[in-house]
Parts: C-alpha cells; sequence; structure tokens
C-alpha cells in the first residue's frame, strides 16, 4: 500500500523525537529517486532515508546500506552544497497531507546561518523532494515541474513554493461521528461502504476504509444500502470514532502483514483484522523498522530477482544449446560406427575390379562379409574408375572412425557442460543476496558465458566465506555458496584427511568436515550428508543418496569447469534432512 496520511503523521512523530537537533553529515543519492542522509548527534548517528519513488514514496530511519553511484546526481550535489552540516530544526505534517516540512539550520557563508526547507511531497507519483530557502523561494527539485507538464502548478528553481491544491473532501478527525448515519443514508445505495468513506474523507487508504467496514459489520463487501437497512450506519459510527479517538490521542501500532510465504504483504497503523487468517500480522519494534521491512528488504529481496532472473535466462539459453549439440553429436556418433559397411564396400570392389567398368553405375557380386555368401548391390559413382569408387568407401570409412573419436570428446565436454550449467542454475536458486549473485556472475563471465562490464575496473571485493556449521558433536562442517567456491573449499582450504560430501547425481554445494586427522562420529557424519542434500538440487526430498570420500580422492576434471570434480573409493550415506536441518540450519541439538 502506499504510506496514507495517518500512517505518515506516527512515522514522522517517531522521526522527529529521534532526529531534531542532529547535523546532517552526509548526503547520498543512491538510486535517482532516493536520497539518504547521515545524521549525527550527542545521541550517536543515524539514518534518514528519503523516498519519492511513484510505489514506494517515504520518509524513515534505516538500517540498510546502499551502494553509490560513479558519479553523484546534480540534485544530490546541490543538496550537498546547501544542506551538509545543516541541524534539522522540526518535521512537521501538513494536517492529514502526503507531505512533511523539514526545517534546517545550514550554515552561511559569512559565519551566520541560512533557513532552509526541506519540503516532501510523498503522493504516488506525484512525489517530490523540493529544497528552498528561507522565504519559500524554490531551489531546486528531485523533479522539476515546467508549464508543458502542469498549468495549474509549476516547481522550478527561483519560483514561490506553493503547496498542492487541497481535496475537496473533509478531515475525518474534523467529523463527530454521530453525524455519520447522516450522511451515509445520503451515500449511493450501490456503492461499497469502504469506497464511500475513501470518497467523502481524504487521509484514510483504502486499507483502512476496508478495515472499518469490517469492524462495524464483520464484511469488506457490504454495499451501502445494506448497512443503512441494517442499523441505520450506527455501528459504522461507532467503529470510525473509536478510529478517530486512537488518532487523535496518538494511540498508534505499527502492524505488518504477512503473506503464507513469509512475504510483507501490507501494512498500516493500527491492528488489521479483515483477511483473518488469510494473512499473518506482527507488531513491528517501530515505524522506521516496519518499513524498513516492508519496502527497504523487499526492494533489496526485487533487486535480487531481477538480477537471479536475468543470469538465470542466460544460464538456461546456454544449457538448451549445450543440449541440443550434445543430442546431435550423439546422433553422429551413432551414424559413425555404422562404418564398417564402407570398408567391406571397398573390399568387394577391390576384389571384383576386373568386373567393374568406367561409367558403371552398380556392382553385383557376392558378399564376402555374409555367411552364405549371398550377392549384394553396392552403387558406383559412372564418372570414376574402379580403384576410385573403392577408394570413396574406404575415405568414408576413415573420416567415420575419425569422427567416432571426436565425437566421443565432444559428447563427453557437452555433458560436462551440462552439468556445470545445471550446478549454476542450483546456485542461482540458493543464492542468499546481491554478493552471492555477485560472485556467480564473476564466475560466469570468467567461464564465457557473459560479458565482462565494459571499462570496468577489476574491483577488489572481499569474497564471501563459506557457510559454517557445528556438529551436534561439535565438529566443523563447511559447504560451499557456489561453484567458484567450491572449488576453492575443496582443492585449497580442504585438508587431504578431511571428508568431502555430495549428492549423489544432482547438482549441489560441495561439503567438508574437518576432521583433523581423527574420524569423525556417525552423527557427524549424517547431519553433514544432510546438508549436503539440503543444499542441492535434491532439497525436500526424504532420503537422499549422498557420496563422501577422503579429500584426496576429489580431483579436479581436466580442462573442467569450476568446482566439477571425479572422486573414487567413496561411500554413500542415505541423507535424512528434515531430521537434521531446518531452513538450511543445522539442528545439532536433534538426534
Amino acid at each position: 500500500m502506499p504510506l496514507d496520511a495517518v500512517c505518515l503523521s506516527a512515522v514522522a512523530g517517531e522521526t522527529a523525537r529521534r532526529v531534531t537537533g542532529m547535523k546532517i553529515d552526509k548526503i547520498q543519492q543512491p538510486e535517482g529517486d532516493l536520497l539518504l542522509f547521515a545524521l549525527r548527534g550527542r545521541g550517536g548517528a543515524e539514518r534518514l532515508l528519503i523516498s519519492a519513488g511513484s510505489g514506494d514514496a517515504r520518509c524513515h530511519l534505516t538500517q540498510a546500506r546502499f551502494e553509490n553511484p560513479p558519479s553523484p546526481p546534480m540534485f544530490c550535489m546541490l543538496l550537498r552544497k546547501h544542506l551538509t552540516n545543516a541541524t534539522i530544526e522540526r518535521i512537521v505534517q501538513p494536517p492529514r497531507e502526503r507531505m512533511l516540512d523539514i526545517s534546517l539550520k545550514a550554515p552561511g557563508i559569512t559565519g551566520d546561518t541560512d533557513d532552509r526547507r526541506l519540503v516532501l511531497e510523498l503522493m504516488g507519483r506525484a512525489a517530490n523532494v523540493i529544497l528552498t530557502d528561507g522565504d519559500g523561494v524554490i531551489i531546486d527539485c528531485m523533479r522539476r515541474v515546467g508549464g508543458d507538464l502542469s498549468e495549474r502548478r509549476q516547481l522550478l528553481p527561483g519560483l514561490r513554493y506553493r503547496p498542492p491544491p487541497a481535496q475537496n473532501k473533509l478531515d475525518p478527525l474534523g467529523v463527530d461521528g454521530r453525524a455519520l448515519p447522516g450522511m451515509l443514508s445520503g451515500a449511493p445505495g450501490d456503492g461499497g461502504v469502504d469506497k464511500w468513506l475513501l470518497d467523502a474523507f481524504f487521509g484514510l487508504s483504502p486499507l483502512i476504509c476496508r478495515e472499518l467496514q469490517y469492524r462495524a459489520y464483520g464484511d469488506v463487501g457490504i454495499r451501502v444500502s445494506q448497512a443503512v437497512a441494517l442499523d441505520g450506519g450506527l455501528r459504522l459510527a461507532d467503529a470510525f470514532e473509536s478510529a478517530m479517538e486512537d488518532i487523535r490521542r496518538g494511540r498508534f501500532t505499527p502492524f505488518l502483514l504477512s503473506d503464507a510465504a513469509g512475504e510483507p504483504f501490507d501494512f498500516s497503523y493500527a491492528r488489521i483484522t479483515q483477511y483473518e487468517d488469510a494473512l499473518t500480522g506482527r507488531e513491528a519494534a517501530s515505524f522506521s523498522a516496519l518499513l524498513d521491512e516492508f519496502y527497504t528488504v523487499r526492494a533489496a529481496r526485487e533487486r535480487v530477482r531481477r538480477r537471479a532472473a536475468d543470469m538465470t535466462k542466460t544460464v538456461k539459453t546456454s544449457l538448451d544449446r549445450a543440449v541440443r549439440k550434445t543430442e546431435v553429436r550423439r546422433v553422429e556418433l551413432s551414424r559413425a560406427r555404422e562404418r564398417e559397411q564402407y570398408r567391406e564396400r571397398g573390399d568387394i570392389i577391390m576384389a571384383n575390379i576386373r568386373n567393374v567398368r568406367r561409367g558403371d553405375t552398380l556392382l553385383r557380386a557376392p558378399n564376402l562379409y555374409a555367411e552364405d555368401g549371398a550377392e549384394c548391390e553396392i552403387e558406383l559413382d559412372p564418372l570414376k574408375t574402379p580403384q576410385q569408387n573403392a577408394a570413396r568407401y574406404y575415405k568414408e570409412y576413415t573420416r567415420r572412425k575419425n569422427a567416432e573419436d571426436h565425437m566421443a570428446g565432444q559428447i563427453l565436454a557437452g555433458e560436462r557442460e551440462i552439468e556445470y550449467l545445471q550446478s549454476v542454475l542450483e546456485e542461482i536458486s540458493k543464492a542468499g543476496g546481491e554478493s552471492d549473485l555477485s560472485e556467480i556472475r564473476e564466475e560466469l563471465a570468467n567461464s564465457g558465458y557473459l560479458k565482462a562490464k565494459k571499462g570496468a575496473r577489476a574491483a577488489k571485493r572481499a569474497r564471501s566465506a563459506p557457510m559454517s556449521f557445528t556438529s551436534a558433536s561439535g565438529v566443523r562442517i563447511l559447504v560451499g555458496r557456489n561453484n567458484t567456491q567450491n572449488d576453492e573449499l575443496t582443492h585449497r582450504a580442504a585438508a587431504r584427511f578431511d571428508i568431502w560430501m555430495h549428492a549423489q547425481k544432482t547438482p549441489g554445494s560441495h561439503v567438508i568436515v574437518k576432521t583433523d586427522g581423527a574420524r569423525p562420529d556417525d552423527v557427524t557424519l549424517r547431519q553433514a550428508a544432510a546438508l549436503a542434500a539440503w543444499y542441492s538440487g535434491a532439497r525436500g526430498l526424504p532420503r537422499v543418496a549422498v557420496d563422501c570420500c577422503p579429500v584426496r580422492n576429489v580431483k579436479r576434471q581436466p580442462g573442467g569447469r569450476p568446482g566439477m570434480v571425479f572422486y573414487t573409493g567413496f561411500d554413500t550415506i542415505f541423507a535424512e534432512q528434515d531430521k537434521y536441518v531446518d531452513n538450511g540450519e543445522l539442528a545439532a541439538s536433534r538426534q
């Protein structure tokens, strides 16, 4: 949902209490419609996020980190010029409007202070951030609005700032609840009660209007005519007045709704009951934490999903191509294995050389290789001599013999490529964040499946460490996150006598049991096998075959891709994931 005016008032009050009196230390603009202010004060440091995105306009404190663009946008540089070291004096919200007015005192050129205002208009597609001086003259805007975009209100440097025109609706806090039944009786009867509330009052979101309707009648689909017939609108008046009294007294609850998968679905400043058991609701620690989880964390997940989708498409395209090429080579190999008939035809021609003349198109002769010596027919090229016809069949025999040797190698290379690309798809599906995807992208670029970005400098970025677990016996178990890490883990980090594990015949992580030269106990081995099954394409199956052997028995495939190995002298454990692993965490206490 968009941040409604009442919820914004709760956020603004919470934020003002924490940042008033703090100075702006740094200003970032990591995205076109996103600003980040690093604040400092006697109480410590805070990070204020302001978004003017069309679907996520908001203002709150955040714990999230963002990557800066190579060069700051012009608006960011202007804000740095005017607001660096400025003190936040107050944060004010116009009544029931999705706007905030942040007053600041900024250091002046001559040593005194200059008044500055940062006006946040957080209204959907029209969201904007406007910087003005103390007299209300616009210094600049995040989005300039000229006469070609709006005849009613322009937002340009040098013009005096004018707020958006007032809505032709009622202020819900200025209406006596006892007047609501009379107002409802005069409304069109075929419309929903929630739609009537939304059209009649500003500052209320569709979610809150449906909630008031549900609290009054236990139904989110009730019509105005039905409510009037039931009780004349008295129950709606009671629910409305109770909700407005909570707002007047500042009784707000940061409430988050999540779907069955645990993904944030909606939020509000009050407890929401209309979804009953369809959604899960819980109270957040604060409004800033609520908005951080709903917008910032969700946006990060969405970025990961988009990047993962792009890479998945690339890898699947390469995988489909590899499968097609390998199938074609298998067909060619089967044809190459039928080469003996060409050598036999050449032999039969040479055995009957005196009976063949130039210009003949067919040779009928006894088959030297048939047990009964039955007559066979061999096609001849009339333009060639008998010797040349025999040589033609011998040449085809030799070509197919050479093709068999070549195709066998090509098919093996294709099968290894298919195995590798399937493992990359598994990596992408298990990626936990952008750092994991960055490492997979680097791996694909190094393998030639993705182009390296032009002009990109080699970033000295710390690689993520393997996942680390401790068994019930206190033994350390390491799990690779991707193929490059699998390669490092198995061939560099692991000792020769450590135990290596991998789910059988499916893409997955390399798992290393650190033995320190001792034989690990049975529970440790079974817990490690469960992790190998969980971090593989067999996740969720009740019993998964997992191969294990000493690390010294694991060798790289000659010329193979990262993480591709062959191994000998292995045992197989049938892993039980549900017994030892819970959502990727090792249940070391469960036996």
